[in-house]
């Protein structure tokens, strides 16, 4: 059996409340000031069970001005809204706004109910029915059904109920999701329960033992018990009035506003990306930056309004924004919410969320307004790919594709293989399922060849550019693993060459010119000729015909050929010198075991200065191996 929620709308002291008593035989004034008052101050609950069987929660809402925000807080998830019109009184201000409210909020399905019949006489009652005719042609209950009824008398009450009835048979089921939300409307506590939430599963399903987290704050728990309708169970689905007690959860801790669902499943956001209609009753156009309250689900936050294209927008319009807000909130793709102003307060606009989680834009880009306003209407597929473009070297993962597209996940794991088949999309996570666009792809590996290229240019006579250098040219945003992924993809391609810790472009070649080659063999005919008493090499450079930055770059692709050892900073010597030392050394040890400083300065027949650097680089090279005041030859 389908899930339906009927909800009230009207003006304060139309009926609502009365004509929901009448019908369920529930008061769903609970609050000793409603009682005292009269009015309807909080939301209301109750349930219905029509002559098909078919089961309705039923949310009535507070009619003042004041409680608008209640309002459209009862509003979310409601199926079937019952317009309330008092006969005596007709259309009034909160009757216009609760409509634009239930149209903001997507709200297709309703019928109006004119209520106090026994108060007017039949030529009044005909005179309201007129007006009413009149105030909802061009709305979503144009071709509603009226019922006349007194909630006092009884009169037109089961014919109201009939009316229900099959409008309740019309009701499509919901769309299937994996995401389990529940915004929470109520927070309180019971005795022998401890903390219990309520509000209407607007998607998913929830089961005792669960482990739940509520959005923003991040609190887990566990689910202790489930009601559905004042009755025990075990599990609930998509479109009931559910009340929820947990494990170890103060009351405290949790309130009206937050959003229930499993770990992981949201990420709250201070920035909504949304499709913004702006409504024809509103006098002056809204201006950039403009101070809003934003609602949606069972929140109110306060933030401002980021038109992206334009400086203000004009009544009845329409357009792409983004909210920067002052509290952060948990959404879906195609949440629907209401803005109010700030003060003095009233509806001014609303629509449906186009990315529940974007970054920030930068106003006047066409690319990223057009590229929003597709998403209202473009395939779930393009979609995907254009969500997955826009977060660049980031890219997203399967769980913001969820909320990014706000598909079931076998649908949405259907057109990522699609897109991966078409390597349109690039995995690069598996284990978080990380996906990014494969023209980010090739962007990436098109700036990696201009960073060598570069470097090349700069440094002809390096064999090319360190890994850790080349990574802090790129953003921080780029990962480790999409980096390496891009070099070893790169490196099958014979694009570019990896030597140990050295990247350079697959075609380049370190080429000598002609005065380089020269000071190349001044450098070595003046190591190999001074052995092992060499100059340092900023004393040689002094003799060299060439600018001191060449000659270390041509000295430093000696050391890459081998042609010349370092041995300490500035302390160089020709391989041959050191590899005769080296053999002589080793056979010392192998014959004598040990060497002393003395006998290595014998040995050499230099000066300490050059005798302790040679010493540590056989340390450092583990040739040898310092044991107190001797070295020993390093076994192996």
């Amino acid at each position: 059996m389908k899930q339906i929620i009927l909800g009230t709308a009207g003006h304060i002291d139309h009926g609502k409340t009365s004509l929901i008593k009448a019908i369920s035989g529930t008061d769903t004034d609970r609050l000793k000031e409603e009682k005292e008052r009269g009015i309807t101050i909080e939301l209301g609950f109750a349930a219905l069970d029509l002559p098909s069987g078919q089961h309705l929660g039923i949310v009535d809402v507070p009619g003042h001005e004041k409680f608008v925000k209640n309002m459209v807080a009862g509003a979310t998830g409601i199926d079937i809204v019952v317009m309330v019109i008092a006969a005596d009184e007709g259309v009034m201000p909160q009757t216009r706004e609760h409509m634009e409210i239930c149209t903001l909020l997507g709200v297709e399905y309703g019928l109006v109910a004119v209520t106090k019949i026994d108060m007017v006489d039949e030529e009044w009652l005909e005179l309201a029915l007129e007006d009413i005719r009149d105030f909802v042609k061009g709305t979503f209950l144009e071709d509603a059904p009226v019922a006349a009824v007194s909630s006092t008398t009884q009169k037109g009450i089961p014919e109201f109920i009939d009316i229900l009835d099959r409008l309740a048979a019309k009701i499509p089921d919901r769309p299937h999701s994996d995401l389990f939300r529940l915004p929470i409307d109520r927070v309180f506590t019971m005795k022998g329960f401890g903390t219990v939430i309520t509000g209407t599963l607007i998607s998913g399903h929830v089961r005792v033992g669960d482990s739940i987290m509520i959005y923003p704050s991040g609190i887990t728990s566990k689910v202790r018990g489930i009601q559905v309708h004042n009755q025990s169970a075990e599990e609930a689905k998509a479109g009931m009035r559910t009340a929820i007690n947990f494990q170890g959860l103060e009351k405290e801790a949790i309130s009206r506003g937050e959003v229930l669902s499993k770990p992981d499943n949201l990420v709250a956001s201070y920035m909504v990306d949304v499709s913004l209609h702006y409504l024809a009753s509103n006098k002056k156009p809204l201006k950039n930056r403009t101070r809003v309250r934003f609602h949606t689900g069972t929140s109110e936050v306060l933030g401002n309004i980021i038109l992206l294209d334009r400086e203000e927008l004009a009544s009845d319009a329409s357009t792409a924004a983004q909210l920067r807000l002052d509290a952060p909130v948990a959404l879906v793709k195609d949440d629907r919410f209401v803005i109010r102003s700030y003060s003095p307060v009233y509806t001014i606009g609303g629509g449906k969320v186009l990315n529940p989680i974007p970054l920030k834009h930068k106003r006047f880009k066409p690319e990223v307004v057009d590229g929003l306003k597709a998403l209202e209407h473009q395939a779930p597929e393009a979609i995907i790919a254009f969500q997955v473009e826009a977060a660049g070297y980031q890219g997203v993962s399967f769980a913001h594709l969820k909320m990014m597209t706000n598909l079931p996940d076998k649908q949405l794991e259907k057109l990522l293989q699609n897109l991966l088949s078409q390597k349109t999309l690039i995995q690069i996570e598996k284990e978080k399922r990380i996906y990014i666009h494969r023209t980010c792809f090739e962007a990436l590996q098109e700036d990696i060849q201009r960073q060598l290229a570069d470097y090349h240019q700069t440094h002809p006579l390096k064999a090319g550019m360190s890994k850790e250098e080349l990574k802090t040219k790129f953003p921080a945003l780029l990962t480790p693993k999409l980096f390496n992924l891009t070099l070893n993809r790169m490196t099958r391609e014979k694009t570019i060459a990896q030597e140990e810790n050295i990247i350079r472009l697959a075609s380049h070649a370190v080429s000598l010119g002609a005065k380089q080659a020269d000071v190349k063999n001044k450098i070595l005919k003046t190591y190999l000729n001074a052995d092992l008493q060499p100059p340092y090499f900023k004393e040689l450079a002094k003799s060299l015909d060439a600018d001191a930055k060449r000659s270390r770059e041509v000295l430093m692709h000696l050391v890459n050929e081998g042609n010349i050892i370092k041995v300490k900073e500035d302390l160089f010597f020709h391989s041959e010198a050191i590899n005769a030392l080296k053999k002589k050394l080793i056979k010392f040890l192998q014959d004598q075991a040990e060497i002393t400083t003395p006998q290595f300065k014998e040995m050499t027949g230099v000066s300490r200065k050059y005798v302790i650097p040679l010493a540590e680089y056989f340390d450092a090279s583990n040739v040898t191996l310092r044991v107190g005041d001797v070295r020993k030859l390093r076994k192996g």
